[in-house]
């Protein structure tokens, strides 16, 4: 799990303008962690994303999108062929959100961060194409696509996040290390690895992530499903490398939790 916290501030990038593009990310390779002086929305158009944040790791499969707030650092990653679709916001919250946040995505609101994130600026752009986008952003055209989409996004409900939040206490440190390792592992196994006991661990679970062993057990092995999944594992392979005991006990979870199947997530 990424830790972002830890990273040094001397390669956390400041790019004060969010960028509005959409560009493909080859499978396992990022944009390095960063900060902009504008809202952003983050969405994987095709393929999966995690997005690391200081408070811990999101998955964005194309149900999802993350909204991350003007100042907030930010690593998002690829799974799989990947399309990354940003959508800077400047001064826009419309959903008064300060903190990072799983949107739930609708198919119109899908069709417009697309839509609004081609007609932006390109990854590179400099100071002059990012002023032609302002400029483009004053057309009429322009203006009418980012209000639908500013009124889509003030409709959009926070979806249930697939989250691993960021473990401080050195036991869930060392317990989510051996989650990682192996997701199949049981709560003594898990609170064995870690130094602890059971009852110890699963109070950890509580007081610091909000949730409890199981739960976040079940995040865990869904984020690494959705990352096998998106390069290319069948779901039979994915269930029993994430630890369920049955293909159909995972597809019931999967189904549960995003909606879909696990057949139509590949």
């Amino acid at each position: 799990m990424s830790e972002i916290r830890h990273t040094a501030r001397a390669a956390i990038r400041h790019t004060p303008v969010a960028t509005t593009a959409s560009r493909e990310l080859p499978g396992g390779t990022g944009t390095g962690p960063h900060h902009h002086d504008e809202h952003q929305i983050v969405y994987a158009s095709s393929g999966v994303l995690s997005v690391s944040t200081d408070a811990g790791v999101w998955v964005t499969p194309a149900s999802r999108a993350i909204w991350i707030p003007a100042g907030a650092i930010h690593e998002p990653r690829a799974y799989g062929r990947t399309v990354l679709t940003t959508v800077g916001l400047q001064s826009a919250n419309p959903l008064r959100l300060s903190q990072p946040t799983v949107l739930a995505v609708s198919p119109l609101l899908r069709e417009l961060l697309i839509a609004y994130a081609e007609g932006g600026a390109t990854e590179t752009a400099t100071a002059e194409t990012a002023a032609a986008e302002t400029a483009a952003a004053g057309s009429p055209e322009r203006r009418r696509l980012r209000a639908v989409l500013l009124d889509q996004l003030r409709l959009a409900t926070a979806a249930q996040p697939l989250h691993i939040p960021a473990p401080r206490d050195p036991r869930l440190a060392d317990a989510a290390a051996a989650l990682d390792a192996d997701p199949a592992r049981s709560l003594p196994e898990v609170a064995a690895a870690a130094g602890a006991s059971g009852r110890t661990l699963s109070r950890l679970c509580r007081d610091e992530l909000g949730m409890t062993f199981p739960q976040w057990r079940t995040q865990v092995r869904l984020h690494l499903a959705l990352r096998l999944l998106a390069e290319g594992e069948s779901v039979t392979a994915v269930a029993m490398r994430c630890g369920w005991s049955t293909p159909s006990a995972f597809v019931d979870v999967f189904r549960r939790v995003l909606g879909y199947t696990p057949g139509r997530g590949r």
